[in-house]
């Protein structure tokens, strides 16, 4: 059988590969302490669970609209009202079979063969790699601990080419969970924008983020550039990874384009998690939600003091997320041995830097703290005892 050369050039995402084997280490009786994966432990917000209890009665479900449950596309269109002061009319809004659905569509909507898209390195996987499955050019522009490990105006600036034809943002970042700041964002857009580019901000974790002095929350970059491509989910903020139930918000030129490829390629997204997911926006489970965040602070502070004890830097503390991007190069070892070691010797699941990129590939490691705090102290404890025995 011929493997097309899409698929043989698709690398393996690292932090599943991780997973496998930490799978396999607890099938033989060991305990593996798993901060490998971006999963929040809290699971969906109570009132989102009984409602997909009401919705799996028995009744009919039919495909929705391929853009989605209406309902659902106004709530979410009032959250960034509430939430970020911004107005988003729900016709801009489309729902999706989770944020990796929402970046095919848009990659398919907006990417020629050949087209060159600037992205950070580091930088989430799968985001290029389906740019690069549409037949993109990506550019990794390396970001370094005095940029956050984000683009800024002047490196997007340096990287551009003529056949620039957009930039793709995590602000929040997986891996580093460190935000663009907002006028060093809106700096990039209106670059972008003024040659003609699209920007697309992927928002994922923007509501994990830490609110200013007044207690406010960050800002979308839909607040500064109407026109940017914002891709979000449900599976972080509001923990439901395995619903698959996503969403972008998109210029309105673009939504008829978006809605024949939705049409063509998934259908629709889950009609019960569409159902379920209106309970998200109910004053109960933003409650519910606002606290998991606070939580997640905690454990942040837990595991910032934890690997500055045991020697592990992490160069820039994140601001959002769930993730911390720590530095290993003192050890002697490169990140992927590093993982490969704790994963064998102490028991403790982390990511590599390879997943990431290039620049910090062999020097940094990725370990998310959505594990509960348990976990987080035994798996400190553990790379602790680990670090003593490599010195």
């Amino acid at each position: 059988m011929r493997i097309s050369q899409r698929a043989r050039a698709v690398a393996p995402f690292y932090a599943m590969e991780f997973g496998k084997h930490a799978a396999t280490l607890e099938a033989q009786g060991h305990h593996v302490v798993k901060l490998s994966i971006g999963e929040p432990d809290f699971g969906a917000p109570p009132a989102v669970l009984d409602a997909l209890r009401e919705v799996t009665d028995g009744r009919p479900m039919p495909y929705t609209a391929a853009l989605g449950l209406p309902a659902l596309r106004q709530a979410i269109a009032r959250f960034y009202r509430d939430e970020h002061g911004v107005d988003v009319d729900p016709a801009r809004v489309v729902v999706t079979a989770g944020a990796s659905a929402a970046l095919v569509l848009a990659a398919a909507a907006l990417i020629d063969p050949g087209d060159e898209v600037l992205i950070a390195d580091p930088s989430y996987p799968c985001n290029r790699q389906i740019a690069e499955s549409f037949g993109a050019r990506v550019t990794l522009v390396p970001a370094t601990a005095e940029t956050r490990f984000q683009l800024d105006a002047a490196s997007v600036k340096s990287s551009w080419s003529d056949g620039t034809r957009g930039i793709m943002i995590a602000t929040p970042s997986n891996p580093t969970g460190t935000s663009v700041p907002a006028g060093e964002l809106a700096a990039i857009c209106d670059l972008a924008r003024e040659r003609d580019a699209w920007r697309l901000v992927d928002e994922i974790y923007l509501n994990l983020s830490d609110h200013d002095d007044q207690g406010r929350p960050p800002r979308s970059v839909l607040s500064t550039d109407p026109g940017a491509i914002v891709i979000n989910s449900f599976s972080k903020y509001f923990g439901m990874t395995g619903w698959r139930l996503g969403w972008c918000v998109v210029p309105e030129a673009l939504v008829p384009a978006m809605e024949r490829l939705a049409q063509n390629y998934f259908l629709c997204a889950s009609a019960p998690a569409q159902h379920a997911a209106l309970a998200c926006f109910t004053p109960e489970s933003l409650a519910v939600c606002e606290a998991r965040r606070a939580e997640l602070a905690e454990r942040r502070a837990l595991v910032l003091d934890g690997l500055s004890r045991i020697g592990l830097p992490v160069p820039v503390p994140p601001d959002g997320a769930f993730y911390v991007y720590f530095d290993v190069s003192r050890t002697g070892l490169t990140s992927w041995r590093f993982c490969e070691r704790a994963l064998r010797e102490a028991h403790v699941a982390l990511t590599p830097g390879r997943d990431f990129g290039v620049h910090t590939a062999d020097t940094h490691v990725r370990l998310s703290y959505a594990a509960s705090p348990d976990e987080l102290r035994e798996g400190i404890a553990r790379l602790g005892r680990f670090m003593s025995a490599l010195a």
